[in-house]
């Protein structure tokens, strides 16, 4: 019996105190290799976005993995690819918590348009608290 499953789910994290450590420089080869790590992991990244000091992601996840791994190892890589790759020169590191919300497959476009619009949510004042959260606090 062949399985069918669409597991989405909306990842959000900050960088250690919220520093604005993720440039417009930075940005472009971090992301890339938050994808990379996700796809190596069997997971399918759909949208990433963010602000100076936290990214977002929206993933298709596969069953075989747990959410709690899939952005452990994700935070893991980037960091190593930040400090010895994209930024030897800055001090980097995610912060420890993470958000992690599930989703249903006829949310997908509206929380890709959410993440896509990061920066004009965050100017506007029209970003989503729930969506925004990093810990249970």
């Amino acid at each position: 019996m062949a399985s069918y499953r669409h597991l989405y789910v909306h990842c959000v994290w900050g960088t250690w105190d919220r520093l604005p450590l993720i440039t417009p420089v930075i940005a472009p080869p971090l992301y890339a290799g938050l994808m990379a790590k996700c796809r190596a992991l069997g997971c399918v990244p759909m949208v990433i976005g963010g602000m100076p000091d936290h990214v977002h992601m929206l993933i298709e996840f596969s069953a075989t993995i747990t959410i709690a791994r899939l952005i452990g190892e994700i935070k893991g890589a980037s960091s190593h690819l930040m400090t010895h790759a994209i930024a030897p020169s800055t001090p980097f590191k995610w912060q420890g918590s993470y958000g992690a919300f599930t989703l249903s497959k006829r949310s997908v476009p509206q929380i890709q348009r959410y993440i896509e619009n990061q920066k004009h949510h965050h100017a506007d004042g029209t970003t989503l608290f729930d969506l925004e959260t990093m810990t249970d606090e």
